[in-house]
């Protein structure tokens, strides 16, 4: 995959599968499912390390878990986020945190949030031999400027800030653009405008694409909250769950480690280990310390 392959998928009507991934054993299953881009999103900050928001997620923290995906998913086309602040506060800064990211963690490409105002830092990005991706509408690393997790495009001055930040984007040479939180018929319009693929989360059925968190399809965290653009595909977590106290349980009633579970020895070995077979003298019953010095080492310390 290739963002030439992700603009000929719009062209085809070829709708483009991507989902989170934040770790090798996730990546590894992701490319295996056959999607088309695995995003190691910021969103680690939420789900894997236990942030309220991911503004606390830093550049070393993506390139350590974009690394393992890359491990993982040799094959698959992987995005990777720039976390807050590291971009957007001048092109040698953002230059050089994506440098790192690209180098050090292995993405293909990288997304960013925002709009008209970092059309600039993309243009400069996208000149520098990195591809971007956009991402407009709920932007979560501005989530308190925001004021909250809110759709956004229901308002008609909303609607139009999004399509010229999407078009700005286009314009800087961003090779597609996540749409979050966007009223569907919005989304659907600017999907219509524009030439590069959007990617939906919460957008609707008019993107060229859609995006989920691993573990929100999976269930994969306690508690779960329900959100009104997932779908459930399974139940990971309260199989986990259940799995894991009836280890518990076992361990307690003495069920676990059975005989199954466990490893012999050779006589030899055993018989070398705790001098079994060696000439003792008994005295009344009793092993010499003197004869038997191994043997009264494992008793001493039994």
């Amino acid at each position: 995959m290739t963002i030439t392959n992700l603009k000929k998928m719009k062209q085809d009507k070829n709708p483009i599968s991507m989902l989170t991934a934040y770790d090798y054993p996730s990546a590894v299953l992701a490319e295996e499912a056959g999607l088309d881009v695995i995003l190691v999103g910021d969103s680690l900050g939420n789900v894997v390390l236990g942030y309220d928001t991911t503004i606390p997620v830093t550049l070393d923290d993506m390139i350590y878990h974009t690394r393992a995906v890359a491990r993982g998913a040799k094959n698959t086309f992987i995005v990777t986020d720039m976390p807050f602040m590291t971009y957007g506060i001048g092109r040698e800064t953002t230059l050089r945190n994506a440098a790192r990211l690209m180098q050090e963690g292995g993405a293909q490409a990288l997304k960013l949030e925002g709009g008209t105002e970092i059309a600039s830092e993309v243009e400069a990005l996208v000149k520098a031999g990195i591809p971007v991706m956009g991402h407009i509408g709920l932007t979560p690393q501005s989530v308190h400027q925001l004021g909250g997790y809110k759709v956004q495009g229901k308002l008609e001055k909303e609607a139009q800030k999004l399509m010229e930040d999407a078009k700005a984007l286009e314009a800087a040479g961003a090779f597609a653009i996540v749409l979050e939180l966007v009223t569907e018929p919005i989304a659907e319009a600017i999907s219509k405008e524009l030439t590069i693929p959007t990617i939906g989360i919460g957008a609707g059925r008019g993107c060229d694409g859609q995006v989920l968190v691993y573990h929100d399809i999976l269930q994969y965290s306690s508690p779960y909250m329900e959100k009104k653009m997932v779908k459930t595909y399974a139940d990971i977590g309260s199989t986990i769950r259940s799995a894991i106290s009836s280890y518990v349980n076992e361990v307690k009633a003495g069920a676990f480690p059975a005989e199954e579970h466990t490893f012999g020895a050779k006589p030899a070995a055993i018989n070398h280990l705790y001098g079994a077979g060696e000439a003792t003298n008994t005295n009344n019953g009793q092993a010499s310390r003197e004869e038997s010095p191994k043997r009264d080492f494992v008793s001493n310390h039994s």
